[in-house]
């Protein structure tokens, strides 16, 4: 993982709303409004959290059914961890 990725990852983990979001979806897939509930945010509020999470990758976006549902990689976030762990090591 290049130094400006690991970067734009962690700016958008440095919300706390945007962990949540990610913590909810690694249990399961979710729809935006079920994230919304887990917030005192507002819908455009959370969705614009969304929308950073999708664009680093730490969510992804699928269809189910008629639904679109978002899901947290878990292995962009283990690659995550690794990259920090590496700088441990330096």
């Amino acid at each position: 993982m290049g130094d400006d990725d690991l970067d734009e990852i962690l700016r958008a983990l440095a919300h706390p709303a945007r962990r949540t979001f990610l913590r909810a979806c690694l249990t399961g897939s979710r729809a935006a409004g079920d994230l919304s509930a887990l917030s005192d945010l507002s819908l455009a509020t959370v969705s614009e959290h969304l929308k950073v999470l999708r664009k680093t990758g730490l969510l992804q976006l699928e269809r189910q059914g008629r639904f679109w549902m978002y899901r947290t990689d878990a292995a962009l976030l283990d690659a995550v961890a690794a990259a920090m762990r590496e700088l441990g090591d330096a």
